[in-house]
C-alpha cells in the first residue's frame, strides 16, 4: 500500500485544530500514514524555533517542498485559514490540502476593521489561487460560504466537522455546566460574560476548560485531554456557546454527549442541523 505523508501544525487532542486534524485523518481510507511534524519536531531545538502557530505553517511549506521533490504523496492539513493566501500560494502545486477554516462573525473590537474589510479581500485572493489549483475543496464549516463565488461553492464540500457527530447513549447528569473559554480577540469578545455571571450567582456547578477566568464560584480545569473532556461531558447538562462558530468541535463534543447548548438566538436559525440541541438566549 502506498505511504501517504501529512504535515500537521497542531495534532493535539485538546485543541480545535488538533481534533480537526484527527477527524480528517480518520476520514481517509489509507492506512499507511506518516505525520511529518512528529518526525521533525522530535528535536527540541526545531520545536522551540518552529513549532509556533504563525511559524510552523511556513516551516511546513518547506517540508512539503522537500517531499514534493522526492515525489511523495503529501497533504498539508492545518492551519488553513482562508485569509492566509500565502499558504495556498507557496505550497507546491501537487500538494493536497485539508479542511479550510475561517470565521464570518466579527465584533467591533480593535481588529474589527481588519477582519470586516481586509479579510474579505484576502479571502478573494485565496479563492482565486485555490480555484486555479484544486478541482475539489473542503471547508470545515459553512461560515465562509457568504464570501465565495458560485463557481467555488459548486466544487466545494462544506461542514466537514459534522462528520464528528456521533451521539452517544445518555448517562446520568450531575454537572451543571462545562464551558470552553479561549483568550482570543474574536472569540473573547463574542463570549457571554453576563450569562456566566448569572449562573455563577445562582450557585450552579460551573467548570471552565481552556484558559482561566477569574470569577467567583468557577472551577477552572485548564486544558485537558479529549478523553477526560468526554468523560466529564457525559455527566454534564449544559454549556454556553460563543458566537463565532455555532458548530465548533467543542460544541459537537457537547452534542455527542447530550449536553444542551445555550447560544445567541440570532445564530440558531442559521443552524440547519441539530437545532434541538440548542437553547436560545
Amino acid at each position: 500500500m502506498k505511504i501517504k505523508y501529512f504535515w500537521i501544525c497542531d495534532f493535539a487532542t485538546n485543541t480545535g485544530e488538533g481534533n480537526l486534524a484527527h477527524l480528517y485523518l480518520n476520514s481517509l481510507k489509507s492506512k499507511k500514514k506518516i505525520i511529518l511534524s512528529k518526525y521533525f519536531f522530535k528535536k527540541k531545538i526545531l520545536k522551540k524555533i518552529f513549532d509556533h502557530k504563525y511559524i510552523s505553517p511556513f516551516f511546513g511549506i518547506l517540508v512539503c517542498w522537500y517531499f514534493f521533490f522526492k515525489k511523495k504523496d503529501i497533504t498539508y492539513v492545518n492551519y488553513l485559514p482562508l485569509w492566509n493566501f500565502l499558504i495556498f500560494l507557496l505550497l507546491p502545486t501537487s500538494v493536497k490540502i485539508g479542511p479550510i477554516t475561517g470565521g464570518a462573525y466579527f465584533l467591533k473590537n480593535n481588529q474589527y476593521l481588519i477582519r470586516r474589510y481586509i479579510f474579505p479581500i484576502l479571502y478573494k485572493i485565496s479563492e482565486k489561487i485555490i480555484n486555479f489549483r484544486y478541482d475539489k475543496i473542503l471547508f470545515s464549516t459553512s461560515l465562509l460560504k457568504q464570501y465565495l463565488s458560485t463557481e467555488t461553492i459548486r466544487k466545494s464540500e462544506f461542514d466537514f466537522v459534522l462528520n464528528y457527530v456521533k451521539i452517544k447513549k445518555r448517562k446520568k447528569k450531575k454537572i451543571d455546566f462545562i464551558i470552553y473559554y479561549r483568550k482570543h480577540i474574536n472569540k473573547e469578545n463574542s463570549f457571554n460574560y453576563n450569562f456566566l455571571e448569572k449562573i455563577c450567582s445562582k450557585n450552579y456547578k460551573v467548570n471552565i476548560v481552556g484558559d482561566k477566568i477569574n470569577m467567583p464560584n468557577l472551577n477552572n480545569l485548564g486544558y485537558i485531554s479529549n478523553k477526560k473532556l468526554n468523560r466529564l461531558l457525559a455527566q454534564t447538562k449544559f454549556t454556553l456557546s460563543s458566537n463565532e462558530n455555532i458548530f465548533s468541535l467543542f460544541n459537537i463534543e457537547c452534542i455527542n454527549n447530550n449536553v444542551k447548548i445555550f447560544a445567541d438566538k440570532k445564530h440558531i436559525p442559521k443552524c440547519k442541523f441539530l437545532k434541538k440541541n440548542f437553547i436560545p438566549l
